[in-house]
């Protein structure tokens, strides 16, 4: 078949199933069959309007899992593994990929944002962004992308066991965060405006303290993540920050961030920007999930067929409140 099934939005509000030709193969590039897809708050502000640098129509689609086709040329992949795919193409050459941090490429290109992505049967991909999933069942790799996210900015916190760790929106990213703030060793507690979002934080990382905006615990912890992607959240996190400790900033909007100097002084606050993830950071996911550690049954809350998604994601935009990961099965 020269025609495969996409998930395409024309425009911000129109999503539709349509046909587009297969994608041709290329050096170095392994064919992947998409198996299954997560919806990311990026889907949800696509099809809101609410997605800077990005033009329509756009195949969505980052999280992503599938079936190698082929083998890969340097031997790592063989024809019927299943991948993770890491939807972040790099150039190589810039300052940052020379010194090993490709997620935050000068020139980078992310699946489903700036290109089209893997809302779609086939995808040709790098064979250097496909990651080995062993071990994994189909849907638990397409988790993989989200949840290295907050591993990421874990890692770059470099917590200490025992620590105590706030984090700030308690949504797919934060409750990635706080997992794997929990798995370093540190005391969690998750901060968000929803009671339904917390008390499903609750059941999924048990031994996490939970608290609602507004009603907040004075404290102060030795790391503070935000997760909120809200800009008045972000300006307020410092206050919760320990003397001594980092404030790791998962979110990104378009916005800009304001900080008494004083405040910020007085603390010696380390500030850590967290962008996408490394391929060490979708390893160590992998090896958590593998060992038990992650509970992605309990994560995937939602689940949709492409057909079905063109109603179930723009209902499921306008109402998240019940919901940590919503997976489309292809």
């Amino acid at each position: 078949m020269t025609e495969m099934k996409v998930l395409v939005c024309q425009e911000p509000g129109t999503l539709e199933l349509a046909s587009r030709p297969r994608p041709e193969s290329r050096p170095g590039a392994v064919r992947v069959r998409i198996g299954h897809i997560g919806i990311c708050g990026t889907d949800y502000h696509i099809y809101g309007g609410h997605q800077p640098f990005l033009s329509y129509p756009r195949v969505m689609g980052h999280e992503l899992s599938g079936r190698a086709m082929e083998a890969s040329v340097d031997g790592r992949i063989a024809e019927g593994d299943l991948v993770v795919v890491n939807p972040y193409l790099t150039c190589g050459t810039c300052h940052a990929c020379t010194i090993g941090k490709p997620n935050c490429c000068e020139n980078i290109a992310v699946l489903g944002v700036h290109t089209d992505g893997g809302m779609c049967e086939e995808i040709v991909v790098p064979q250097e962004n496909l990651y080995p999933a062993t071990g994994l069942t189909d849907q638990a790799a397409a988790m993989v992308e989200f949840l290295a996210i907050g591993a990421h900015g874990v890692r770059r916190a470099r917590i200490r066991p025992g620590s105590s760790a706030l984090i700030v929106g308690a949504g797919p990213i934060g409750l990635g965060a706080a997992l794997f703030a929990a798995i370093e060793g540190a005391e969690v507690t998750l901060r968000d405006t929803s009671q339904a979002r917390l008390d499903l934080a609750r059941s999924i990382l048990p031994p996490a303290r939970t608290e609602l905006v507004g009603q907040e615990a004075h404290a102060a912890y030795e790391t503070v993540f935000d997760a909120t992607g809200n800009i008045h959240a972000m300006n307020a996190g410092l206050q919760w920050l320990a003397h001594g400790g980092s404030y790791v900033l998962l979110s990104v909007v378009k916005a800009d961030l304001v900080f008494a100097d004083p405040e910020f002084h007085k603390r010696e606050t380390t500030l850590i920007a967290s962008r996408n993830a490394l391929k060490e950071d979708f390893e160590h996911v992998m090896a958590c999930i593998r060992d038990g550690r992650v509970p992605v049954e309990a994560l995937a809350t939602h689940e949709t067929t492409f057909e079905d998604a063109v109603s179930n994601l723009p209902a499921w935009a306008g109402d998240r409140g019940t919901l940590v990961k919503a997976i489309i099965r292809v």
